[in-house]
């Protein structure tokens, strides 16, 4: 337990707890974002892989300015290396995105629900895009 704890407490001195809470929030928004386009336009417009794309862009955009400005604020510089770098790690994202939405909606495998690739979209995409983002995009 003792070890937990001590983690959270290094976290909290670095500022990366902060970051996280920030992350956290700002990312649930952007994500209910992207579900809110993608989840509509799969399930009654388009093929679910395309709605992809137009959700995810419309997130990624505003979640450029969001990350930068709420969840990494004071974290490191910004210049057009960041932006580069955020939006590697976003591309990164994408491609989960669409091979979760492959997998289990559109490709040979499950046919399942146009909502299951939410599921990964709200779990792993964003635990790992943080990670890039702290690390690498916004360091």
């Amino acid at each position: 337990m003792a070890t937990i704890a001590g983690q959270i407490e290094r976290w909290r001195t670095s500022g990366m707890l902060g970051q996280l809470v920030r992350f956290g929030f700002t990312g649930l928004a952007l994500t209910g974002l992207y579900a809110i386009i993608y989840w509509p336009l799969a399930t009654y417009v388009m093929n679910p892989n395309l709605a992809v794309v137009i959700a995810f862009v419309v997130a990624t955009t505003a979640g450029r300015y969001a990350h930068g400005a709420i969840s990494f604020r004071g974290h490191g510089t910004r210049s057009r290396r960041t932006i580069r770098r955020f939006f590697t790690v976003q591309g990164l994202g994408f491609i989960m995105q669409q091979g979760f939405t492959w997998v289990l909606v559109t490709g040979p495998f499950f046919h399942g629900p146009t909502w299951w690739p939410l599921v990964p979209a709200v779990s792993v995409v964003p635990l790992v895009t943080f990670w890039l983002n702290r690390y690498w995009a916004f360091a």
